[in-house]
């Protein structure tokens, strides 16, 4: 029987999820509102009961947003100061830049030794990070125009116009990133198809670990983790060829609609 690794605890995966439901709604319905004069905003924002309530519904996903964000730093204290428990693992490093780009050589076929990854892999890293900044700014200029009243105290007029624009930009900057980035490496990769369960489940198989995280098999394998009890089902699709030139097919017309149909305008 295959040993299974556990990843992420309860409290991991439940702030993901907070944070992708947020994320989905906020999607849905902020970009009616940034695209408001498209043909295609008028159906949507009437699918949500009109702007008002839609509005409302957008600003409901920004207080889940910020309830996620709030766990998971008040997690990470009380980790640190209470269960004496830290950790730099998701500290980027030179090796991050060293695995980048023997990940890219290896690629291209120049080599035949991909990068090797500890408990976090470069792509990850970039991702936690990119959260940071992009929840610091949506917050940050969600909140200015969410009281303008309050605002306005406080600050000139000019820079709540600079708020819409980062907001808005911010957005299409996380939308872009996480429907082509974050989902293809989590989901379409032939690797993972149709998805990696480590969010739902919290646990890597053997098979999984030697894959994506060798060096931090090494060091807590074999008597440090893993019950030898139980197995995580790996994707039948790993490799195949068929599914990887479907996916560039499709992923490719995904990608040339939404950079034709929404990245113009969010230039203009």
């Amino acid at each position: 029987m295959a040993k299974i690794y556990q990843r992420w605890n309860i409290h991991h995966r439940l702030q993901h999820i907070l944070l992708f439901v947020s994320f989905f709604i906020l999607t849905f319905t902020g970009l009616p509102i940034k695209y408001a004069y498209s043909s295609w905003a008028s159906p949507v924002t009437r699918f949500f009961g009109g702007f008002d309530t839609m509005l409302t519904i957008h600003k409901v996903a920004a207080a889940i947003m910020i309830i996620a964000a709030i766990y998971h730093l008040g997690y990470m204290l009380v980790c640190w100061l209470i269960r004496k428990e830290t950790s730099t693992a998701m500290v980027p490093t030179w090796k991050d830049v060293t695995d980048l780009l023997d990940h890219i050589v290896y690629s291209f076929g120049l080599s035949k030794k991909d990068a090797e990854f500890e408990r976090y892999s470069y792509k990850e890293k970039f991702d936690y990070w990119a959260v940071f900044w992009g929840i610091a700014i949506m917050v940050g200029s969600g909140l200015m125009m969410w009281f303008p009243q309050i605002s306005v105290q406080y600050v000139p007029r000019w820079v709540l116009d600079c708020a819409q624009v980062a907001h808005s930009d911010e957005a299409m900057l996380a939308i872009t990133a996480v429907f082509i980035w974050h989902f293809y490496n989590v989901h379409f990769s032939p690797l993972v198809f149709p998805m990696s369960m480590v969010w739902l489940n919290g646990k890597f198989s053997q098979e999984e670990m030697e894959e994506f995280h060798p060096l931090e098999l090494q060091k807590i394998a074999p008597a440090e983790a893993g019950s030898g009890e139980q197995t995580v089902e790996v994707s039948t699709f790993r490799r195949n060829p068929g599914l990887i030139i479907a996916q560039m097919i499709i992923y490719a017309a995904i990608l040339a609609w939404f950079l034709y149909g929404f990245l113009p305008l969010g230039l203009m």
